[in-house]
C-alpha cells in the first residue's frame, strides 16, 4: 500500500473518516477531564444507587470533545447482592460503534476491586478515560464515590524570565530560553525542574587582610548550589580567636542560600579547625563569607574548606 496522508486534496478530496480523525487528532490533547484537582468533583454520589455527573463539564478521549451537558447527568449503578464489596468505575468512553464519547459505568467484579480500563487503539472497540470509583458495599442502599479524575495537561512553553504567562495553569510548564531553566507553576508558584547555571568564577575582592590562592567556584544545577573556595591565607595582622573576619569573595544573588545561614567546615593551619557562616539571601550581609569561628590565626596561615552545598 502507498504512503498517504490527511488531509490532502491527493487522498479521498479531502475527506476524512473517524478513523483517520481519531488517528490525526488524538495527540492535539491529552485525554481527560478539563480542569484540575481543585475543581468540584466531576462525579458524586446520587441517590439511592446512581451517581451524579457534574453539568458544564468538558473533557477530551482521543481527539474527541465531550461535554456533560447543562443539567446534571444521573447515572444508574447496579444493586450488589454478592456478599462481597464491589468497586465499579465511571469512566467517559469513546465507543467506536458510533464515534461518540459518554459517560457511562463501568461495573466491577465483587471482591476483585476496580475493572481494568479497556484503551483498544485502531478502528474498533472502545477506549476509557477514569472519572471515579464507586464502592457499592454488599446489600447496599447507597454508593459512595472517590475522585478518580485524570486530567488534561499543558503544553510546553517557550518565554523568559520576564515574560512568564501570567495567568498559568496548575502543572503548566515554561522553558526561560534566557536563563535555560525549565519551570512549573505548582498553583502558588513557579518552582524550577531543571536548571544548569555552568561553573560561575565568584568575585575577589580587594582587602589588606587576605589573598586567595586558587579560584572559588560555584555551580547550581535544579536548585542545589555546590562551591568549593579557594585557600585563604592571612597576609596582615594576628586574628585573634572567634573574631569574625569577611572572606574576600562574595556569592552572586542566584547563587545565595534563599534561607538560612550555612555554616561549612574548614581546616586551618596546624591542624586546627574552624567555620565559616555564608549569608543568606534576604539577610543583611547577603552573600558575604565569613569566617566566624576559629583560633587565633597568624600571618601566613591557610583557611581550607572542603566542597558545600545548600539549597537556592
Amino acid at each position: 500500500m502507498a504512503q498517504n496522508s490527511w488531509p490532502s486534496p491527493d487522498y479521498n478530496t479531502r475527506a476524512v473518516t473517524d478513523s483517520e480523525y481519531e488517528q490525526m487528532a488524538a495527540r492535539f490533547s491529552d485525554d481527560g477531564i478539563d480542569g484540575r484537582p481543585s475543581d468540584p468533583a466531576v462525579v458524586t454520589a446520587g441517590a439511592g444507587l446512581s451517581v451524579n455527573v457534574r453539568a458544564g463539564v468538558y473533557g477530551n478521549v482521543r481527539g474527541r470533545a465531550w461535554y456533560s451537558g447543562s443539567t446534571t447527568v444521573n447515572l444508574a449503578i447496579g444493586a450488589n447482592a454478592s456478599g462481597a464489596t464491589r468497586i465499579d468505575r465511571v469512566v467517559l468512553r469513546l465507543d467506536r460503534a458510533t464515534w461518540t464519547v459518554r459517560a457511562a459505568v463501568k461495573a466491577g467484579t465483587p471482591g476483585a476491586g476496580a475493572p481494568a480500563l479497556s484503551q483498544t487503539l485502531g478502528e474498533t472497540g472502545v477506549y476509557e478515560v477514569p472519572v471515579a470509583r464507586v464502592t457499592v458495599l454488599a446489600g447496599a442502599a447507597a454508593v459512595s464515590v472517590t475522585r478518580e479524575e485524570l486530567f488534561i495537561g499543558t503544553r510546553i512553553r517557550p518565554c523568559t524570565a520576564s515574560t512568564r504567562n501570567p495567568n498559568p495553569v496548575v502543572g503548566e510548564f515554561g522553558v526561560e530560553t534566557d536563563t535555560g531553566r525549565v519551570i512549573m507553576w505548582d498553583g502558588a508558584a513557579w518552582r524550577v525542574i531543571y536548571y544548569d547555571s555552568g561553573e560561575i568564577v565568584l568575585q575577589v575582592l580587594a582587602t589588606p587582610t587576605w589573598s586567595v590562592s586558587g579560584e572559588s567556584v560555584i555551580e547550581v544545577r535544579n536548585g542545589i548550589a555546590v562551591a568549593r573556595f579557594g585557600a585563604f591565607k592571612r597576609v596582615k595582622s594576628t586574628l585573634p580567636s572567634g573574631e569574625e573576619s569577611r572572606l574576600p569573595v562574595v556569592i552572586p544573588a542566584s547563587c545565595q542560600p534563599h534561607s538560612r545561614w550555612q555554616y561549612p567546615t574548614v581546616y586551618i593551619s596546624g591542624a586546627d579547625a574552624g567555620r565559616l557562616t555564608i549569608y543568606n539571601r534576604g539577610d543583611a550581609k547577603a552573600g558575604q563569607i565569613a569566617l566566624t569561628e576559629h583560633p587565633t590565626m597568624e600571618v601566613g596561615e591557610f583557611i581550607v574548606s572542603t566542597t558545600t552545598s545548600w539549597t537556592v
